[in-house]
């Protein structure tokens, strides 16, 4: 009896001991406090479609209205989709296929189509005419990249006056027929009619803004990524600048759409996390130096991207930024919506982020982006342009 004792006494210590260990090992993980948290409509689910750019840009409006005091509207991505892909089309064409023609896009198409044709809710126009629930685009993609790729291409060596009816067919059998008129709440509404009296927001009110030095500051460049078909403009300003003014844009309750790459390691929707991680051990300090030599790179690695816990980050300058895009690790990848503000139990401040990949992540489709990763990876953020400094806007002759 006595063995049997001693024997479960030692088996029980060492069971306590290992599970006091297991307890230090355990990374307390992110702890966020709310800076700032403004207004925004349910997270949604682009689905397997390259729209990002429009559900991003959509949620923007849709947050605008709600800053103005009106009740959102949930906007048709689709509907904005279904007019650029006929407009990218038409110049694809005249440019014979000189380029970028697929999903992709930008903040500044959704602008374009507000302007100039209107809008209309998702309840009326929902783009799902192809017996799927969600969005599905690759087939739709393929056949209308093969088709304009067919009309520059003919025999013929000319161009019919029929090719653009035949576009809207495979886009009207896609996505469904363009309404020209629909009742909301009662009342009859054209798209443009709609925009203007229902959505009320004014397309010249919002600008894009980036910050790179192969361009003159405060000067307006088309920025060179291959989604940019209609040739878009962003006001050009420097990297501190760029933050102030999406720090000053949340302050003052205004959102921020935000066109960024997600092709990083550090970026993890699924852990809700998107940071740069220091690998450069002579950035480290004495004691985290020897720290890291002990280790293997394996081990390093995951380390840095285990999203368990804060990690030291990268310290981002306008010049690493700048050769992060000359280089083609900065690329145009997503687009995603900032809302909010928050800093975790270091200090380091986060932007809260809705991303449109639905809801099934840590934080409910959110996500919270460093501001050293959103220094390093955005490509241009669209704003009001209320909320640029005086001092700043008269430089860029706003």
């Amino acid at each position: 009896m006595r063995k049997e004792t001693l024997l479960f006494l030692l088996v029980f210590s060492f069971g306590m001991f290992n599970h006091a260990v297991a307890q230090d090992d355990k990374k307390e993980g992110y702890k966020f406090e709310t800076i700032v948290d403004l207004e925004t409509t349910a997270v949604k689910d682009q689905n397997r479609s390259g729209t990002c750019w429009s559900f991003s840009g959509v949620s923007f409006l849709e947050s605008e209205m709600m800053r103005m005091g009106k009740d959102p509207v949930d906007f048709s991505e689709m509907f904005i989709v279904r007019h650029c892909y006929a407009d990218k089309a038409d110049k694809y064409v005249r440019l014979h296929g000189h380029l970028n023609f697929g999903p992709g896009g930008a903040f500044h198409d959704v602008l374009y189509v507000l302007k100039n044709y209107g809008a209309v809710p998702e309840e009326v126009y929902n783009g799902l005419e192809y017996g799927e629930d969600n969005h599905v685009h690759g087939e739709m993609d393929e056949v209308l990249k093969n088709y304009v790729d067919g009309v520059i291409e003919n025999r013929n060596k000319r161009v019919s006056n029929a090719w653009d009816e035949g576009l809207d067919g495979i886009l009207d059998a896609y996505l469904g027929d363009l309404p020209e008129e629909f009742d909301y709440n009662g009342k009859k509404y054209t798209p443009r009619g709609f925009a203007d009296e229902v959505i009320g927001l004014d397309a010249d009110d919002y600008i894009q803004v980036s910050s790179f030095t192969h361009h003159p500051f405060y000067e307006p460049f088309i920025i060179e990524v291959p989604d940019n078909w209609l040739w878009g403009e962003v006001y050009n300003v420097k990297l501190d600048e760029m933050i102030d003014i999406i720090n000053n844009s949340l302050e003052q309750g205004y959102t921020v759409g935000w066109a960024t790459d997600v092709s990083e390691k550090g970026f993890s929707h699924r852990n809700g996390v998107a940071v740069v991680p220091e690998e450069d051990m002579k950035e480290l300090d004495d004691t985290e130096r020897s720290r890291w030599e002990k280790l293997t790179p394996e081990e390093r690695q995951k380390q840095l991207y285990s999203f368990d816990e804060p990690v030291k980050e990268k310290n981002i300058t306008q010049e690493v930024r700048q050769d992060g895009f000359d280089n083609y690790q900065t690329t145009d990848d997503h687009g995603m919506h900032i809302v909010g503000m928050v800093k975790d139990q270091n200090g380091t401040v986060y932007y809260k982020v809705k991303n449109s990949w639905n809801t099934d992540n840590k934080y409910d489709g959110y996500l919270y982006a460093s501001e050293n990763f959103v220094k390093l990876k955005t490509i241009s953020i669209m704003i009001n342009k209320e909320v640029v400094a005086k001092e700043l806007s008269k430089k860029m002759g706003l």
